[in-house]
Formats: C-alpha cells, sequence, structure tokens
C-alpha cells in the first residue's frame, strides 16, 4: 500500500463516528499494531502528512502526541517522527493452572520479582471471609512487582493461610514452587479479570502514566479437598500481556 493510500481520510474518515483528530489516532493505531506500517518507519513530515490525511496541522499535532503518548510513535528532536517497534503481547491461558515464573518461562524469558511486602499478618476482611479463617488466624502476605526479562509486567499481592505458608521469606521468585515443595500447591482456582486505571503509586511501578489501563486479577485456589489455600490479586500491563481461554462446543452426545 503506498503512502497516499494509507493515509487518506476515504480511509478512515467517517461523519458523526467522533472529531477527526480522534478517528485518525484510532486508525493510525490500528494499522501500526497490525504492522501495515513497519516498525522504524519515519513518517511523512508534518505539513505532507496533514494534507494527505485532510485535516489542520493542529488537529495532526494533536494526533501525533496521542499516538506519542501510547507508545506508537517516537517523535525525535530535528529527525522526525518513527514508528516505534511493538512489543509481542504475552498470553497467559485462563484454563491451565500455572504460576507467573512458570509463564514467563515457558516463553523463554527470564523471571524475576522485587519484594513489596512479606510477612506473617493479621488478616484484612475480605482475606479473612474468602480463605475461611478462625478470629486468631494469621495470613502469609506476600506482595511483589514482577518482571520478564527485567520490564515489569506485574504487582502482585498472594495471601494464604499461616498454616499453609509459615514462612513467607522462603518465597523469593515462585511462590508455587515452594509449596510444592511441602506438598501444599492448588490443583483448581477461579480467576476474574477486569479492567482497571492505574493509580499513581501502581503506574510508577509499572513503567506506566496515571490513569492508564490495566489488567486486574482477583484469583482463588484450591486444594483437593477443596479447601481455599490463596487468594492472590494483581495488576498486569495491559499494552503487553494478555488473557486467553480455549472455549470448546459441548457434545450433545
Amino acid at each position: 500500500m503506498s503512502t497516499p493510500e494509507i493515509f487518506s481520510s476515504e480511509r478512515w474518515f467517517e461523519p458523526g463516528k467522533g472529531p477527526r483528530y480522534q478517528q485518525l489516532v484510532r486508525y493510525l493505531g490500528a494499522i501500526i499494531r497490525s504492522g501495515d506500517i513497519v516498525p522504524d518507519t519515519q513518517l511523512p513530515p508534518e505539513r505532507v502528512l496533514a494534507e494527505l490525511a485532510d485535516v489542520s496541522r493542529v488537529t495532526l499535532r494533536k494526533a501525533i502526541s496521542a499516538l506519542a503518548d501510547e507508545g506508537l510513535v517516537e517523535q525525535r528532536r530535528g529527525a522526525g517522527t518513527f514508528v516505534r517497534p511493538q512489543a509481542k503481547k504475552l498470553e497467559q491461558s485462563l484454563s491451565s493452572l500455572v504460576s507467573f515464573s512458570e509463564n514467563i518461562r515457558m516463553r523463554g524469558q527470564t523471571p524475576s520479582s522485587k519484594i513489596l511486602q512479606r510477612g506473617l499478618f493479621m488478616p484484612n476482611r475480605d482475606e479473612f471471609l474468602i480463605l475461611g479463617l478462625t478470629p486468631s488466624s494469621r495470613v502469609a502476605r506476600i506482595k511483589r512487582l514482577r518482571f520478564a526479562d527485567g520490564t515489569p509486567l506485574a504487582i502482585e499481592t498472594s495471601t494464604l493461610p499461616a498454616d499453609v505458608l509459615p514462612d513467607p521469606e522462603k518465597v523469593e521468585t515462585s511462590l508455587y514452587e515452594v509449596l510444592r515443595a511441602n506438598d501444599r500447591a492448588p490443583v483448581r482456582a477461579v480467576q476474574r479479570v477486569t479492567a482497571q486505571n492505574l493509580n499513581a503509586e501502581d503506574a510508577q511501578l509499572l513503567g506506566l502514566k496515571p490513569g492508564d489501563a490495566a489488567l486486574a486479577i482477583e484469583r482463588t485456589a484450591f486444594l483437593p479437598h477443596g479447601r481455599i489455600v490463596e487468594l492472590t490479586t494483581g495488576l498486569y500491563r495491559s499494552d503487553i500481556y494478555d488473557f486467553v481461554t480455549e472455549l470448546k462446543l459441548e457434545s450433545d452426545e
């Protein structure tokens, strides 16, 4: 596809579908993510691109600024605007119970963690109710910033009854490895995934901006006899992380 064809307003503008700059941002974002414009391609100069897209230079600047905020283009002083390489998203299946570390290793990357909180604590209300604790119970709580090849991907907080994990200091990278070593690893889990906007503290940890979208997860995990032994909540970078599941048609037989 030639450059004029890519940017022509006939390809992206639809009357009544919102402001021109928003339509242009959506269109350019889609073709950059799809690879129709390859990484490191220099976009035409501002004047030329405005003419090709049939928009004012003010509208164009607003659209390019929005694309830069999304990490899709890079504005290099004195050189122009270039398409940034897009990181391939990591996928985690919703139908198999594997730890973050195992998932990252299966993709040929190196997992690591930064401990943000770790120890034995009195349970909060949600932990008390979900884990079915007694008033005198304590919980092992581990909050970690999770990395793949040095890139921050997630903030996870895992809570377990103290009798299941009496020494949370043993957990460095993989919680499930520690649990399996003591024959206390869960075999089944229920997981909920929703969208959430990051606050300033979490955005800084993940290398994003406050208000950016993240994938929020809540997982409860069970031992073979049905006891809930893990409550994990987490925030995952939606720009490089996907949760996927396989759906099968049930047989009528």
